[in-house]
């Protein structure tokens, strides 16, 4: 047997699975930003020929803004399944990181068992959602859904009592601002 036939294996078995995670999003943000490219230049070729007479009753205008709001609908469409969230109760309101856990599903997202806050990190006010490398359209997303909340790239430590979170790609350290409230309607 030679030594080349059986090499160990390096790396975590999930790796794969992160980068492919993240090349579906790197994916997307090409592809709705080529869209948007292509609109822009059908709406610019649209407006160079003011020259010719438009009749009123099929304006072309109304055509333009019809394309620009099917434009708009397909820029910030996200799969709520393309990626995972990781809540850590920051408000210190027991259960709260919970209820909010179980209204995300309700609404679609995937999200991982509700988790404490390291101890080093002080009761929140603000509900803050952090953010890995390429999954700022995501964080944009639940901070949306969460009635528009801030974002922020993942800070360093990870303030979480295990210090990860796990296959997520977004964290929500939930303050006392939404600890034990609804969601906002939509």
């Amino acid at each position: 047997m030679s030594q080349n036939a059986r090499r160990p294996r390096r790396g975590p078995s999930s790796n794969g699975s992160s980068l492919n995670s993240t090349m579906s999003i790197v994916v997307a943000a090409v592809a709705v930003l080529l869209g948007f490219l292509i609109l822009r230049d059908i709406g610019g070729s649209s407006s160079s020929t003011s020259d010719i007479p438009v009749d009123p009753v099929t304006s072309e205008t109304i055509v333009t803004e019809t394309t620009l709001v099917d434009a708009v609908v397909t820029e910030t469409t996200l799969p709520l399944t393309a990626f995972k969230v990781q809540i850590a109760n920051a408000s210190k309101v027991s259960g709260s990181a919970g209820d909010l856990t179980t209204q995300l599903q309700g609404r679609g997202f995937i999200v991982q068992p509700a988790i404490n806050t390291d101890a080093a990190t002080q009761k929140q006010t603000a509900t803050v959602v952090y953010y890995n490398p390429g999954s700022e359209g995501a964080a944009a997303l639940v901070a949306t859904t969460l009635g528009g909340v801030a974002t922020a790239p993942m800070p360093t430590p990870i303030p979480t009592e295990t210090g990860n979170i796990g296959e997520a790609s977004v964290l929500i350290l939930l303050g006392t601002d939404l600890a034990g409230k609804p969601l906002p309607a939509g």
